[in-house]
């Protein structure tokens, strides 16, 4: 009983993980029809850049949201000169190749200053657990996941309920239509891509405390977010939320009564098999062009 708890909270940590970077490739996408493939290494820069300017000095309050700032900016810069410029077409991918090779550059740059080994950013949160049912947790662990499904439902108010967010529901649905209403949407697009990642950087800052901050971390999550985003239905972010969390869940068992390898086999068998039962996705609608 005891190992299964302690299976399922620290499931519902990653999964929170997940689901935050998850949802940054869902929003991403529902404008853009495009993603920031270096969306793991925003993710990397929210953790990492918190721990380098609270090791200078910064206190921890002033640094995360500078971090978060840091990264929201780099995140609309990708947008404005590594996406745009290559997704004019329906079925163009250069946006995918630039965004990987900046990746790569970003990680570079980051071990070349920031320095190889993990480094800890310490959280009140994160200095003693709690047990439920025999399991230890930091409440730091429980955090993420609370944190993913109030970024969902905060989307959800200001996509339903803000005039900005109304704007990014007519770009999403219609591009040509929007421009045509007045909607600036290459600036819709790019404040989407800042907003994501916005929710990339706050989940490496919100685990960074659990498992020390490495310019290597956003590689794996990076990629595994985009595979949850993809079989979930990228464009339902309820959907990609759920599959996040129920996802890394199931890989913490698979972990516990197999191995780690078992685990990361699992997840990208998982994904060839739910994309031959669901082209579209779990909870994915089949698109219609019209001509």
């Amino acid at each position: 009983m005891g190992n299964n708890m302690q299976f399922l909270l620290s499931g519902l940590s990653i999964g929170g993980v997940y689901a935050l970077v998850a949802l940054g490739f869902s929003m991403m996408w529902s404008v853009a029809r495009a993603a920031n493939f270096t969306h793991g290494d925003i993710f990397m820069l929210g953790g990492v850049l918190t721990v380098a300017m609270f090791a200078a000095g910064l206190p921890l309050w002033a640094a995360a949201p500078l971090a978060l700032v840091i990264a929201m900016v780099a995140a609309a810069a990708i947008e404005r000169f590594l996406v745009r410029p290559f997704n004019k077409e329906a079925n163009a991918i250069g946006w995918m190749l630039t965004t990987i090779a900046i990746g790569v550059m970003i990680e570079s740059f980051a071990t070349a200053t920031y320095g190889p080994l993990p480094r800890p950013l310490p959280s009140p949160l994160a200095a003693e657990p709690i047990f439920v049912a025999g399991a230890g947790v930091f409440p730091q662990e429980l955090l993420l996941p609370a944190v993913a499904v109030l970024a969902m439902l905060a989307l959800y108010v200001f996509q339903r309920y803000t005039r900005t967010g109304q704007a990014i529901r007519a770009v999403a649905t219609n591009r040509v239509a929007a421009g045509l209403m007045g909607i600036d949407a290459d600036r819709i697009t790019m404040f989407v891509f800042a907003a994501a990642g916005g929710l990339g950087a706050l989940a490496g800052l919100l685990i960074a405390p659990v498992i020390q901050a490495t310019t290597t971390m956003g590689l794996l999550i990076g990629l595994k977010s985009f595979m949850i985003a993809i079989i979930s239905g990228i464009t339902n972010p309820a959907g990609v939320v759920a599959v996040a969390i129920a996802f890394g869940v199931a890989e913490r068992f698979i972990e516990g009564y197999l191995s780690t390898s078992a685990r990361d086999a699992f997840g990208f068998t998982l994904m060839i098999l739910v994309l031959l039962a669901f082209p579209q996705g779990i909870f994915g609608r089949k698109e219609v062009s019209k001509v």
